[in-house]
């Protein structure tokens, strides 16, 4: 098991716990904002130890199994509400983390209740279908009323997928398709019998060593293809074989970003600078430049729009596919519905990959010639799950209704200014504290990281970590002002007992 599942960190309930100075609003305002999810719990609530015994339990019976050492907490699904998370012991904590960013409007929320529980779902569910041939008679209803509803500006078609890493996988398989057509002289052309031939042994010119090139410590995902752009840890890629694909630095930015405009833009620069100069000197060819908004598992790692720009000009200039991988960033997260939305960019991405709190996964495109000039050719069994599809229906129209981008947005606001007042009384525990305007995708440094998360659970928290002493909030769409404040009591209680 987890050596964090395995700490019998000695838990204290809610009411017993130090009283911390606010930093927040006054009760009066607290009372005030209307919760989106009046059952839940007012506050965090811990006792006896975590695990506690039924969770410690149900641990070892799982283990006899399945594989638990990267253990979190085992979950009580019917106990969990909105923002909080509960185990088989009765602790209810504040859920920051979310399934690694995954649950956008609540554990249990009501539409989506309803939704799982129609013929329509009950349809999908028992009748699931090989999407590539036998799609549903409402298929594109299905997504021209959710998936699509939901695409970036300027991007009108999707390959949908079933997880981050195969909607990675799937974009590289089509720009690389793509560049192929284009040497050829578009979707016309017609493969050679050595193409044909060639491609059986993995050879060239049927099989081209061609490459995709992303940043240090960015993360894609852990398939073959994923695998070789993902740079954010050694464990995720040893004794894996890879491709000779070429990596440019990432933007070290310095905090706070005000006392270094001259240094950081230099910075952006010089990494720029190396992307266009690998793209046009690197030994396989470059298809597409892959790039997250945030890096979200490489340290929660920022750059300016201006970078980003550069990088869209960079890709136009040298006829580049540009693609944005937002799985973890979009959908709301970031006080935008993509990340990207941020930018300002010159043209759209080429495409954007999506998953996490879609709760289904794919990329979007607008380029027509970036189907596949064959049948076939980007294809498997599911190519996606409807189910998922009407879940991610639901949940776009939760954050319709609900304005839940605007309210990441306001919250996010607030949430960062009450941790750069904690910032400034706790220097040495809030480092290179980041994301401000980029809603709630907050993060610091602090050099007692890994102690801050297990203890937090103590003080009724669940929180992620990033990088290698990076702490990362990825709370929900949901989470609001009173709860920034329960979190920002939380975690001055948290540093004053490290």
């Amino acid at each position: 098991m987890s050596s964090v599942f395995r700490a019998s960190t000695r838990l204290r309930c809610a009411a017993r716990l130090p009283a911390a100075r606010s930093l927040s609003t006054t009760a009066g305002l607290r009372a005030a904002e209307k919760p989106y999810f009046p059952n839940e719990p007012t506050a965090p609530s811990v006792s006896g130890t975590m695990p506690g015994p039924k969770n410690q339990a149900a641990a070892a019976e799982l283990d006899e199994v399945f594989d638990v050492r990267s253990l979190n907490m085992l979950t009580d699904f019917h106990q969990s509400v909105g923002n909080y998370i509960a185990d088989l012991d009765g602790n209810k904590l504040l859920d920051v983390y979310a399934q690694i960013a995954s649950i956008p409007v609540g554990y249990n929320n009501p539409h989506l209740q309803k939704i799982a529980a129609s013929s329509e779902m009950v349809s999908a569910l028992i009748n699931r279908p090989a999407l590539g041939n036998f799609p549903s008679s409402d298929w594109a209803h299905v997504l021209k009323t959710g998936v699509l509803r939901a695409a970036p500006k300027g991007l009108n078609q999707v390959f949908t997928a079933m997880a981050g890493s195969d909607a990675n996988e799937t974009a590289y398989k089509a720009a690389f398709m793509y560049y192929r057509q284009m040497q050829r002289g578009g979707p016309g052309a017609e493969f050679t019998e050595e193409e044909l031939l060639s491609t059986m042994n993995n050879q060239s010119p049927g099989s081209p060593q061609l490459s995709i090139l992303s940043f240090k410590s960015a993360f894609h995902g852990r398939l073959f293809g994923s695998l070789s752009t993902t740079r954010s840890k050694a464990i995720h890629k040893l004794d894996i074989p890879a491709f000779d694909w070429p990596q440019a630095s990432f933007p070290q930015l310095k905090y706070p970003l005000e006392d270094h405009v001259q240094e950081n833009a230099t910075e952006e620069q010089r990494c720029l600078a190396e992307v266009e100069r690998l793209i046009k000197e690197f030994h396989n060819p470059v298809a597409a430049v892959m790039v997250e908004p945030i890096q979200s598992e490489g340290g929660d790692n920022h750059a300016s729009p201006a970078f980003f720009q550069g990088l869209r000009d960079i890709t136009k200039r040298t006829n580049v596919l540009f693609i944005v991988d937002e799985v973890q960033t979009g959908v709301g997260a970031t006080g935008k519905f993509w990340a990207h939305d941020h930018w300002n960019l010159s043209s759209p991405p080429d495409m954007v990959t999506f998953s996490k709190k879609a709760q289904t996964a794919g990329y979007y495109f607008g380029n027509p010639a970036l189907r596949p000039n064959k049948p076939y050719r980007q294809f498997n069994t599911w190519m996606g799950d409807p189910a998922r599809a009407l879940i991610f229906r639901g949940i776009f129209e939760e954050i319709e209704r609900l304005g839940l981008v605007e309210n990441t947005r306001t919250t996010g606001d607030y949430l960062y200014g009450g941790l750069a007042r904690l910032a400034e009384k706790y220097p040495q525990h809030f480092q290179n504290l980041r994301g401000k305007n980029q809603g709630t995708f907050i993060a610091w440094d602090t050099p007692k990281r890994d102690q801050f998360i297990a203890k937090a659970k103590s003080f009724g928290v669940n929180i992620g970590g990033s990088g290698p002493s990076a702490i990362r909030l990825r709370p929900m769409l949901i989470f609001q002002k009173h709860h920034a404040d329960i979190l920002l009591e939380r975690i001055e209680q948290i540093v004053q007992n490290l």
